[in-house]
Parts: structure tokens; C-alpha cells; sequence
């Protein structure tokens, strides 16, 4: 732990460098050299840190000191440079005594499953939060009354302290990135799961190592595939997220099984004069419609996402569910650039929309606006197939520059419960991944998570890959042109496609 504490101190320190004697200077330069900075963000971080306190230094011994000769100002300069290649070298050079491998190694989680600082082979009954432990959790805004109440129970048992900071999911990652080498980072938050990739590879995030098998055994195996990178078990799960359809039932008394039944209702309910519409959704968002992709035979990635060198866009079954998305067009004849969140939200709860397609985080919404006319079923099927659609998942993980490894993994893991994600659901309607929740009477009975969880069942993750990245500008082009322009499906794909195996040579170089 003293690196981590080191790190936190010559960060305050370096602020007052200049107004401290030259000795405390090397000493915290000297510890620094103890200090092994393995990812490629730790040693820049740190190697700057270094020329910025050798330069503090001999500012001050050339500035206040004065009276030196020559000869003496040579040798102490001298000195500095080499003291500083030793300090570049040491700090971030490979450790070969092994003795002092930070949290945040990339080789040691290889080799351990991660988290130098937990001991090798614990059982999960035996770890324990480290003395003193206090720890601070990234959480959306939306989802915070939910950790608010999670933290106070881990506190109760555990005796730590647990901080809460809101910053939306999708943004964490990329605040990790910059602030976890400095110690300011959350030493657990929520990452989608389609992020994990990159925080795998970067060496942000510590292996769910301590409670793997706890872990797999007790959540849906996409929840753990999601969570799972590269072979290695990162996340924590803590909810599923899908998309299904919402439907009015004072409109709709029963929900379309198929689109050919959206299509043949829609021709009697759009008039485009009067803003009304049959169904409504994001006609240019990937995520809403991977499922004229996939559910007729087309694909992402390979491999279930995990193989990047092979594109399923231009399939004949994604063309030809690509061709059943294209002809839903005819009952909702306005551009994809024309619909928003805000608008198709407040058409359906004015009844001037009577189907959408959504996720679980409009659900308390819409209940609150329609009552029990809402209603909520599977996404209909794709000619005849069943519908396919992605699944995100959302799982805690550990910051692998963490103080405190032992006691963030223990929050991660009470956290992801049982018990948690029901409480989880209960605050604001989550789907749990957890199979004894999902089994739990709170989900059983109530038809809008059940309906959710029923459409799971047909979902696939969202590749974690870091090339999935890659994917989302080309195809939200694409989309728009086929709906808007009515341009060739197979065409539109094969552009795309080319543009994401670009995108993703382009990174690899």
C-alpha cells in the first residue's frame, strides 16, 4: 500500500516543491524511485512528475543557495541528471524482486488474476477491508438513491466510509483515464459493458478475482460474458439492460407479435397531418435496430463479438431484416434526424404515438403518464424470427489504482447481490442479472421487469471489444440512409463496413 500512499502525498507535495528543503526533495524523489509505473499512462504521469521535481530542485539550489562555483554547480548538476535516469528507470522499469507490484500491474492480474495488494488465493470469507479504508463510488444521477442506501448497509457491516460522486456511466471510463493515475479517481464505479474493453487493456480496472466463481454461479451467463474480457472475469454484474415494446393499451388492447402486425396496424392508425403514429423509435440509432440485423442471421462481430476481422453486416439475413426495417417507413414517413427522446416521449404520452421502442429507464415514466394502459411486451418479430436485440449490461468494476483494493472489491461484490439488485430494482426498476432475484416474486410479478427479462432471454451482449468503438459512427450513418434516402440496404452496409474495418486498421496501426 505505501506506493499508493506515496503517490497521493507527492501529489500534494509537488504544489510546494520550491518551498521545501533540497533533502525532503530527494526523499520523495527517492521513494518515487520504488515506485513502478507499469501502464504506458502511469510512467508518462509519473515520469513528468520526476522532471517536474528534479527541476524544482535545481531551481533551488541554483537560485536560493547561491555562492557555488563552478565546479560544484557542475558536480551537483551532474548528480540531478543521473539521480534522474535512475528514477526513470527505476520507477518504471520492470520489477524483478516482485515485492512491491502495484494493484494496477497488467502482468500480475495475468498472473493472478489481479489486485496485488489482495492476497494470492484468499477466500472470500477471509478478505477483509484494509485499516483505515475509505472508499468513493461513481454513480449516474438517475441510479444514486439506489448506492446512497447500498453504501450505508456496506458501511454498517464493514465499518467503511463510502463517498458517492455523481458522474454518468458513459463518462467514467474516460474519467478514469485521466484521473486514476493521479489518485483522484472512484475506487469502484459502473462501467457499461461495452466499455470494458478499453478499461481491460489500458490496465484501468483490477480482475474480479476473489469472487470469479461466486460471481459466475449466481448472474445469467450474458451477464458474465459481458463482464468478461479477453478471458478474464472484470465486472461485478449488477443489471441488464434491453429494449422491448411499449404499447398503449387503450389504443393497443394486445401487442403485435410481428412487424408485418405493426405494419397492417400502423396503415390504419398514421396520419402524419394530425402528428400521429402508429410506432415510434430511434430510426438512426444502431442500438435500436440491431435487431433487423441479427434476428434474421446477421451480426456484429464474430465469435459471439469477440473476433473483430470478421463483420457480419452484409449477410443476406442482415439485408434482408435490413429490408423489413426499411419498409416500416411507410407508417412513420418522417426523417431519423426528426425523432428524438424528447419528442417520441411526449407523443406517446399524449396518445398520439401508440408504440414505441425503449428501454427499462422510461419505464417509471410512462407508468406515471399512462397508468394502466401501459403495457409492455417482447420486441416483435423480424419476418418470422424472433427478435434478437442487444443487451447492455451494467457492472461494477475496481479501479486498479485504487488505495484500498480489499475493500472495493468487497463493496463491488456486496453491492451486486441478491439482495442489492433487488433493492436495485425496487428504487427505480432495474432487470436484474442475479438468477434468484430474477426468480424473486418482486420481478416474477411484475409484468413490465418480467417483460424485460423475458426479452433478455433473446439478447446478446454488445461486444466489450475495444473495436466495437469503431462501429457506431459508420452505422449511424448508415442507417439514415436507407431510412431516409431509401438507399440500397446492401449497399449502405458494405459502406459502412468498410469504414469500420478502417477505423479498426487504423487503430491497430
Amino acid at each position: 500500500m505505501a506506493e499508493y500512499t506515496l503517490c497521493k502525498r507527492f501529489n500534494k507535495e509537488l504544489g510546494v516543491m520550491y518551498d521545501v528543503p533540497v533533502d525532503k526533495a530527494l526523499s520523495v524523489v527517492g521513494e518515487l524511485a520504488h515506485r513502478r509505473c507499469t501502464s504506458n499512462i502511469g510512467r508518462l504521469a509519473y515520469l513528468l512528475k520526476t522532471l517536474t521535481v528534479m527541476a524544482s530542485m535545481l531551481d533551488y539550489v541554483f537560485n536560493k543557495l547561491g555562492g557555488l562555483t563552478m565546479k560544484k554547480s557542475r558536480k551537483i548538476l551532474t548528480m540531478a541528471i543521473a539521480l534522474l535516469l535512475v528514477v526513470s528507470i527505476t520507477a518504471c522499469g520492470p520489477n524483478r524482486s516482485g515485492s512491491n507490484t502495484p494493484a494496477n500491474t497488467p502482468s500480475n492480474q495475468n498472473a493472478n488474476s489481479g489486485g496485488a495488494d489482495t492476497e494470492e488465493n484468499v477466500a472470500p470469507e477471509d478478505l477483509v477491508p484494509e485499516e483505515g479504508a475509505e472508499l468513493l463510488v461513481w454513480e449516474s444521477k438517475e441510479e444514486k438513491v439506489f448506492t446512497e442506501e447500498i453504501a450505508k448497509q456496506f458501511t454498517d457491516k464493514y465499518g467503511v466510509k463510502v463517498k458517492i460522486e455523481e458522474v454518468a456511466p458513459p463518462d467514467q471510463v474516460g474519467k478514469l483515464t485521466q484521473d486514476g493515475p493521479s489518485g483522484l479517481a472512484a475506487d469502484v464505479l459502473i462501467v457499461p459493458h461495452d466499455h470494458l474493453g478499453n478499461a481491460a487493456t489500458s490496465g484501468l480496472i483490477l480482475a474480479n478475482d476473489v469472487f470469479a466463481e461466486e460471481t459466475t454461479n449466481n448472474n445469467t451467463e450474458a451477464s458474465i460474458q459481458g463482464s468478461t474480457f479477453d478471458g478474464t472475469l472484470y465486472g461485478y454484474p449488477r443489471a441488464a439492460e434491453t429494449m422491448a415494446l411499449y404499447y398503449n393499451k387503450s389504443i393497443l388492447p394486445e401487442a403485435p407479435k410481428d412487424f408485418q402486425d405493426v405494419i397492417d396496424f400502423g396503415k390504419t392508425f398514421t396520419d402524419k397531418a394530425t402528428n400521429r403514429y402508429g410506432i415510434m423509435w430511434e430510426t438512426g440509432n444502431m442500438y435500436f435496430n440491431y435487431p433487423f440485423i441479427a434476428s434474421t442471421g446477421g451480426y456484429l462481430f464474430g465469435e459471439n463479438g469477440t473476433n473483430p476481422l470478421d463483420i457480419g453486416l452484409t449477410t443476406d439475413g442482415a439485408i434482408e431484416g435490413l429490408k423489413v426495417y426499411q419498409s416500416l417507413k411507410e407508417i412513420l414517413p418522417i426523417n431519423s434526424g426528426d425523432i428524438n427522446p424528447d419528442i417520441k416521449r411526449s407523443l406517446f404520452n399524449a396518445g398520439d404515438v401508440a408504440m414505441d421502442i425503449n428501454g427499462p429507464w422510461e419505464l417509471a415514466g410512462y407508468k406515471a403518464a399512462l397508468g394502466d394502459d401501459l403495457g409492455l411486451a417482447p420486441y416483435p418479430s423480424v419476418n418470422g424470427e424472433t427478435a434478437i436485440t442487444f443487451s447492455g449490461i451494467k457492472v461494477w468494476v475496481v479501479n486498479s489504482f485504487t488505495q484500498y483494493p480489499n475493500a472495493a472489491k468487497l463493496f463491488a461484490n456486496f453491492a451486486s447481490s441478491k439482495d442489492a439488485q433487488l433493492l436495485l430494482n425496487e428504487k427505480v426498476g432495474a432487470v436484474p442479472t442475479n438468477v434468484e432475484a430474477l426468480e424473486a416474486d418482486q420481478i416474477k410479478n411484475d409484468p413490465y421487469v418480467s417483460a424485460f427479462a423475458e426479452q433478455a432471454k433473446n439478447s446478446q451482449p454488445m461486444p466489450s471489444i475495444p473495436e466495437m468503438a469503431n462501429v457506431w459512427a459508420p452505422m449511424n450513418a448508415a442507417l439514415p440512409e436507407i431510412w431516409n434516402n431509401n438507399a440500397d440496404p446492401k449497399a449502405a452496409m458494405e459502406k459502412a463496413m468498410k469504414q469500420i474495418e478502417d477505423l479498426n486498421n487504423g487503430a491497430a496501426q
